[in-house]
């Protein structure tokens, strides 16, 4: 796997997302990406129980443990890489989360105008 360059939206050093719990495609805290990350896990976004309670209804339930993945599953506050797809759906549906910019991989523009993350930006 080529990974590609380790950058955030605002072409400076990708931050990191969370250790607790580990994130990213690699499992590495990271929102990096390569060609084989089919749902561009890209957005780091901070979890609120209205998103959780979407992606659960909408068939991804991120809140259940699943300790045969090592997966001990999310609470609001949370950090997450999310696929960017799923984050543009939860806006378009009135619930996105916020997101930590410094930490979001800037092939997440791919998908979403900068402009529109930047109304999500964490504090």
């Amino acid at each position: 796997m080529k990974v590609e360059p380790s950058l955030n939206v605002f072409d400076e050093p990708l931050a990191s997302c969370s250790t607790g719990p580990v994130t990213g495609f690699f499992r590495d805290g990271h929102c990096n990406t390569c060609a084989e990350d089919v749902g561009s896990h890209t957005v780091c976004a901070v979890m609120t129980a209205e998103f959780l309670a979407w992606s659960a209804y909408v068939g991804n339930d991120l809140s259940t443990p699943r300790p045969e993945l090592d997966f001990p599953g999310l609470r609001p506050g949370d950090r997450w890489c999310l696929c960017a797809m799923r984050f543009l759906q939860a806006h378009d549906e009135g619930c996105a989360p916020r997101v930590n910019l410094a930490a979001t991989h800037r092939s997440a523009l791919d998908v979403i105008p900068l402009s529109l993350l930047e109304r999500y930006a964490a504090s």
